[in-house]
């Protein structure tokens, strides 16, 4: 399981928005830290084979991501995800089940654990007009992972969430990124500090650190910091 990512660019006319960015992913949890405007979401949008580079090359397991087998293991979660407004939480779900090719029954158990998994049950008949920011965060979330995919992308999963809702999130990131690859971005240090196995730090569409990270080299924010700040990069 590699999710290789090999001289990675992205121009648009005179604006490099990832310059010649290269890293490997196996399992784990993967935090993409940068301030906005870092190209942190026109790489990820590349790394789910939704975007094409203008040069270099994504694969994993040695597959290009623009093969189509590539979309049966990945699970995206953008920074803006759409959702039909009428549907009810349990509908949204159904649906978007049924476009990843489960059965009927197969969609509705996989909804009903999804929605206990993020804490939308006694809310799945609601409709989706009706939920909060962190309750259709939350929902999103969930799509993310109808498929159990091996390969889990979230840009900024936890905008909305209260202090609650995130622990809940970082406790399922965690497990998930026991047997996946998890590749999640933020601005905010503690989203990731105590459970990414690995982290890259982007500023101005580069990679300005990269590596694993442990509770014992002390603070990751005051890290991110230091880096930044000696790198001459902005504060976040």
């Amino acid at each position: 399981m590699e999710l290789k990512v090999d001289r990675l660019t992205k121009q648009y006319k005179n604006i490099i928005a990832v310059d010649r960015v290269s890293f490997s992913l196996g399992k784990g949890v993967t935090g993409l830290l940068g301030a906005n405007g870092a190209g942190k979401t026109t790489l990820m949008r590349m790394v789910c084979g939704i975007l094409a580079p203008t040069s270099g090359d994504i694969t994993y397991d040695g597959v290009p991501v623009s093969e189509e087998s590539y979309r049966d293991v990945l699970g995206y979660l953008p920074q803006d995800f759409g959702y039909y407004p009428e549907f009810s939480g349990q509908d949204f779900l159904m649906y978007f089940s049924a476009l990843k090719g489960l059965s009927k029954k197969d969609a509705k158990t996989r909804t009903d654990e999804l929605l206990e998994i993020v804490g939308l049950s006694d809310v799945a008949k609601k409709k989706v007009k009706a939920y909060s920011g962190g309750m259709k965060q939350r929902l999103g979330i969930a799509q993310a992972l109808i498929n159990r995919p091996e390969v889990l992308i979230m840009d900024e999963p936890t905008a909305g969430l209260d202090p609650r809702e995130r622990v809940r999130f970082r406790n399922l990131i965690e497990d998930i990124g026991k047997d996946n690859i998890v590749l999640l971005s933020t601005h905010i240090v503690s989203d990731i500090e105590h459970i990414a196995d690995r982290v890259i730090m982007m500023k101005s569409g580069q990679i300005i650190w990269q590596g694993k990270w442990s509770e014992d080299d002390g603070s990751l924010e005051d890290f991110y910091m230091k880096e930044f700040d000696e790198g001459g990069a902005d504060n976040v």
